[in-house]
């Protein structure tokens, strides 16, 4: 491949990503809070739909890697799926937990605009560390230290209670309803650092490709997410079925939640974790512009403003831990 057509191909990945996670929050919080006549959609049924999703993606992939081959396909499946169940089994564990997570995440958005859930949602990058420390036994560099203490003030800062003027919805907002949010938030985080790390470990473990493995996580994913759905939601769907109070934005919100991990793996693949906080960085900065000029759901403040601008600056700082130590070295 040409260095233009990888040049090409990193900053699409680029691009994709920073739309797919912007939209994602901003289509995800007007789902849950826009006003409409019968049931809303179940956040159980979304996350099962997701899964489902993304395990077609998957399948299509790997057709394609095997040249579109019906046979190849079936071969393939069956030897990696089945003939290892003992090996197939190791992925229940993170896709219980993303399970767990996606449907937090949807109680988030139902309980904190836009902007407050992206800035809080950044606190997994403090979790991930502190468990690839754990788990892989990874070192931090000085300035990775630094930027997670910068990371965990900034998000203090967007969390510090203040007076909120001329923000109707903010008002009618209760204490409770915000502490509901802000902790959904904070066990997503949890989960998604340790259920990120632990499908690290198992990636790298093995020499099954990355759509193997989703396929697997997908599969287990979807058995718990349905096991959930019909324990939580089970006499609503038997009233109005599955795909009670869906519309052109649910189907939106499934989509994009079933391709974001794709889209992060391309972003990987074709560019690197640098760029790909800076990808973070902007799709912050889009949600809170747009969260206050369209949904009007979000009043900003010279404190969130503050605590924003340090989550930016962690994520860049955690990111160039490499870039950092070299310019030094050389001074």
């Amino acid at each position: 491949m040409s260095t233009s057509s990888r040049l090409s191909l990193k900053y699409m990945s680029l691009g994709v990503l920073v739309l797919q996670t912007t939209s994602l929050v901003l289509t995800m919080r007007y789902s849950r809070t826009q006003k409409e006549e019968g049931p809303r959609y179940l956040a159980s049924s979304a996350v099962v739909c997701a899964e489902v999703l993304k395990i077609l993606t998957c399948i299509l992939l790997v057709f394609r890697d095997l040249n579109f081959s019906v046979r190849s396909l079936h071969r393939v499946l069956r030897e990696e799926i089945l003939g290892n169940p003992m090996d197939t089994l190791k992925l229940a564990v993170p896709a219980a937990i993303y399970t767990l997570q996606n449907n937090l995440l949807y109680v988030a958005l139902s309980n904190l605009d836009a902007a407050t859930y992206q800035v809080t949602y950044q606190l997994k990058i403090l979790t991930t560390a502190l468990f690839s420390v754990s788990m892989l036994g990874k070192r931090l560099g000085v300035y990775q230290w630094l930027s997670l203490v910068i990371l965990m003030a900034g998000v203090a800062l967007v969390q510090w209670p203040t007076e909120s003027i001329g923000n109707s919805e903010q008002k009618a907002l209760s204490a409770g309803t915000q502490f509901i949010g802000v902790m959904a938030v904070l066990i997503a985080c949890i989960s998604s650092g340790f259920a990120g790390v632990y499908f690290e470990k198992i990636l790298k473990e093995t020499k099954q490709s990355v759509w193997i493995r989703n396929i697997q996580l997908g599969l287990f994913g979807f058995v718990f997410g349905l096991t959930g759905m019909m324990v939580y939601d089970g006499s609503r769907v038997v009233e109005a079925g599955i795909f009670q109070g869906y519309n052109r934005i649910t189907c939106i919100v499934v989509v994009l939640q079933a391709l974001g991990g794709l889209v992060v793996a391309a972003v990987i693949k074709y560019a690197d974790n640098i760029l790909k906080g800076f990808a973070t960085s902007l799709s912050i900065i889009l949600s809170t512009v747009i969260s206050y000029f369209l949904l009007k759901d979000f009043d900003p403040t010279s404190v969130f403003f503050l605590g924003a601008m340090l989550v930016i600056a962690a994520t860049f700082i955690y990111s160039h831990e490499r870039k950092l130590v070299l310019s030094t070295t050389k001074v």
